[in-house]
């Protein structure tokens, strides 16, 4: 009995499934969706489209300083697309064994201003022609003792830091010295200016804000000590009310601009565990605010979005930025610590997409001791350029993240390109000052 309830059942099921073979699935009409649409690894090109919208282009007449400042920054600079080399320029000093240049150029009123790897400043005409230069070294020391600094303009001055220790206000018409202030440490680190003052880090652990017009001290403030740093440094961010500095140690500190009273601290803590680099905790990626939101990285595989007012973290992403972060159009666009371009949402974080750039200058695994330097990101004329220290610059898609277009660098590039009235320029490792037009 029970042997020919299962044989009857076993004829149903068998039944069931060859009528079931008979039968053509039922394809409903419509449009397919993804369940998740705002999902950039489901819906790669389309999400990543619809989700990034860049602010019309704007002619800018000059680049002041870093990037990280609002009053300062246009953040996206009109830019063409055919990448023409224009002319080139030289600057003294190119990257040698132990000295490097650090400084972005700063241009204003015609002149583009550089800081070679031997503490030489230049201005060259934006037709490729040089009109002064100024050895800020000490007399005391000579060319060749100190590397490293950087540059910023404003209050009808330009400001130089120099690994000699020092802070020189130069005439930017003349390059005629008009004060100098010694810092008691190095003073590698690119400097802010705001408001009549000049913020900076010296030795990697002490800020200081001076008086634009005398070089005098208005105060100081001591972050944590560290002894093993980068060479260079991040400049100060400023706000209407506040300065934001980053320190060797991984500390951001934020103060008030005039009085320097310290209004909070945040430690940009984590590493990238696996990569002996990745133990180089100073802060890299220069501090950079947009609206009430402080966007800054470390070496070592944290990328932090922070409340400006308080210090808060908002968002860590397992990321480090080399270099100043680029913010526009609801994203975060960087070149990681892997040698990666990536873009973030500047929501929350979370990665839209991820480029390879070119990383060890040889691939022989006995050999790997050096890397290109990839010097960026910036967003100008709707693209996205880096330049590369193994001698590209490169255009890509910022949506997508697809490469659109290349042009060469002599040399490779030493610092990050800046954009003014439509032309870019680019430091090369070689000492020369590139000009590209689009």
């Amino acid at each position: 009995m029970r042997t020919a309830t299962i044989r009857a059942l076993l004829g149903c099921a068998a039944l069931s499934a060859l009528v079931a073979c008979g039968q053509s699935d039922v394809i409903l009409p419509g449009a397919r969706e993804h369940i998740r649409p705002d999902d950039p690894t489901l819906a790669p090109e389309a999400a990543v489209a619809d989700r990034l919208s860049l602010a019309p282009a704007t002619r800018n007449a000059s680049w002041l300083q870093g990037h990280g400042t609002p009053a300062t920054r246009t953040d996206h600079p009109a830019f063409g697309t055919a990448l023409t080399p224009l002319w080139s320029a030289p600057i003294g000093q190119g990257d040698k064994r132990k000295f490097r240049i650090t400084a972005d150029p700063v241009v204003a009123d015609g002149r583009i201003f550089t800081l070679d790897s031997d503490a030489q400043v230049t201005a060259t005409s934006t037709a490729g022609q040089t009109l002064w230069t100024h050895d800020v070294a000490p007399v005391r020391d000579g060319n060749g003792q100190g590397s490293g600094g950087g540059l910023a303009l404003g209050g009808g001055r330009l400001y130089v830091t120099s690994g000699y220790g020092t802070v020189t206000a130069l005439d930017p018409a003349t390059g005629t010295e008009i004060w100098r202030q010694k810092l008691q440490a190095t003073g590698s680190a690119a400097p802010s200016y705001g408001d009549g003052l000049v913020y900076l880090v010296a030795g990697a652990k002490t800020a200081w804000a001076l008086e634009a017009d005398t070089g005098r001290i208005r105060w100081q403030l001591d972050g944590l000590e560290d002894i093993h740093n980068i060479h260079g440094g991040p400049a100060p961010a400023l706000t209407d009310q506040f300065v934001i500095f980053g320190y060797g140690s991984g500390d951001l500190q934020g103060a008030f601009k005039k009085g320097g009273l310290r209004m909070w601290n945040a430690t940009i803590a984590g590493r990238r565990e696996g990569f002996a680099i990745n133990r180089i905790d100073d802060i890299t990626g220069d501090p950079v605010v947009v609206g009430n939101t402080v966007y800054a990285a470390n070496h070592s595989g944290r990328l932090v979005a922070l409340n400006a007012g308080s210090g808060k973290r908002l968002w860590t992403a397992h990321d480090a930025a080399l270099q100043p972060v680029w913010v526009t159009g609801g994203a975060v666009f960087f070149i990681s610590d892997r040698n990666t371009l990536k873009r973030v949402n500047a929501s929350d974080g979370a990665e839209v997409w991820s480029v390879e750039l070119p990383g060890y200058t040889t691939q022989r695994p006995r050999r790997r001791e050096r890397i290109h330097g990839n010097y960026g990101p910036i967003v100008a004329g709707g693209r996205l350029y880096v330049a590369g220290g193994d001698g590209l610059l490169r255009a890509f898609d910022p949506a997508t993240g697809s490469l659109l277009k290349t042009a060469g660098i002599p040399g490779g590039a030493a610092a990050n390109p800046v954009v003014v009235n439509g032309v870019m320029y680019v430091v090369t490792k070689k000492g020369q000052l590139q000009a590209y037009g689009g």
